[in-house]
């Protein structure tokens, strides 16, 4: 269990401000944010390498605020290694360890095997980070912290060390706090999820309430939603969808209105539309959806299996995304006009 109160730390002119959370025991917790956010910051300031200038630290269930790190059961990660230059790679497994055997099985699950007895020097950083990560879960901490731990990995050797410190955390239950760039990595591994901003959480909850209801333009932009509108939100004059009135609103921007539901009082506000969520069609569909548009497709993006639409709606781009096939059936090319719709449940407003 990894929880703080209240803390604050510096290191250099940086500061964490107010930071509060708790990672239950055996959770997983990611942390996501830009960079120079403090995401580094926060993974020291837990396993003690700066020290707190207010707040507490509990570890589970010890209060670790003044514990030196050696004496707080945390394994870290550095995005960059952070090997023993002097030692070789099996040494640096061994050193920390709990057993031989535990070293052994670590440097097994990363598939370090074929360079156990290079130096240290001679690896790639790729290498150098499984290396890292088996040294780490060989002490078989009760927590551990990972700094971007699969960033220097290849496509298929991130899924490979992915899936092992998955297993590992399966198996063993141990606490985790894994700060990430990767979007999808944070919602395949993630039961909790926080986004550092500035020295501050600007948001925490389950991955999916945070990548689906930002709570600021800031952070949906952030997280790439693709259509993120300002306007002014009214109450509807009829229901939404079976939505009971007292929920149904209208959000008006100087190109278009929008149905939406939500608890959202009127007055100045951004509606955040996630691109999966618009539907593409050659005429306005009879279906529950009440968000339609009319436009013109203005770009075709292709990325792997999906194809990012934009369609320029009264002057103004909306973004969706579909499949190649859905490309290729609705015979999607620059010009053509089509007809954009989406649910009032797809609308956030925040």
């Amino acid at each position: 269990m990894i929880a703080l109160e209240h803390v604050h730390a510096r290191a250099g002119k940086f500061q964490l401000i107010d930071i509060s959370f708790t990672i239950p025991r055996g959770a997983y917790g990611i942390v996501i944010g830009p960079a120079g956010a403090g995401k580094t910051t926060l993974l020291e300031t837990i396993a003690g390498v700066l020290p707190l200038t207010s707040g507490r630290v509990v570890l589970d269930d010890r209060d670790a605020s003044s514990l030196p790190p050696e004496a707080r059961g945390v394994g870290i990660v550095y995005q960059h290694g952070y090997l023993f230059p002097h030692l070789s790679v099996r040494q640096n497994i061994a050193y920390g360890a709990v057993g031989p055997a535990a070293a052994e099985e670590a440097a097994t699950r990363f598939g370090i095997g074929a360079f156990a007895d290079r130096a240290v020097g001679a690896l790639s950083g790729g290498e150098r980070q499984l290396v890292a990560l088996a040294r780490a879960v060989a002490r078989r901490p009760s927590i551990l912290l990972l700094d971007e731990p699969f960033s220097a990995l290849d496509p298929r050797s991130r899924h490979s060390a992915r899936r092992a410190l998955r297993a590992l955390y399966e198996e063993r239950r141990f606490t985790v706090l894994q700060v990430t760039h990767d979007f999808a990595e944070a919602g395949l591994l993630g039961d909790i999820a926080m986004i550092v901003d500035r020295g501050r959480i600007a948001q925490q909850g389950s991955p999916e309430s945070v990548f689906r209801q930002p709570s600021s333009p800031y952070i949906a932009d952030f997280l790439g939603a693709e259509n993120v509108f300002a306007g002014t939100v009214q109450r509807a004059d009829r229901e939404v969808e079976g939505v009971p009135i007292q929920r149904a609103l209208v959000f008006e921007t100087a190109a278009f209105s929008l149905r939406a539901v939500g608890d959202v009082g009127p007055g100045p506000a951004h509606a955040v539309i996630r691109a999966e969520e618009i539907v593409l069609s050659l005429d306005t569909p009879v279906s529950s959806m009440q968000n339609h548009f009319c436009g013109r497709v203005i770009e075709l993006l292709s990325s792997g299996p999906l194809t990012r639409v934009s369609i320029d709606v009264n002057g103004v781009p909306l973004v969706a995304s579909v499949t190649a096939r859905s490309v290729a059936e609705l015979e999607l090319v620059v010009g053509k006009e089509i007809v954009a719709s989406f649910k009032t449940t797809a609308v956030h407003l925040c």
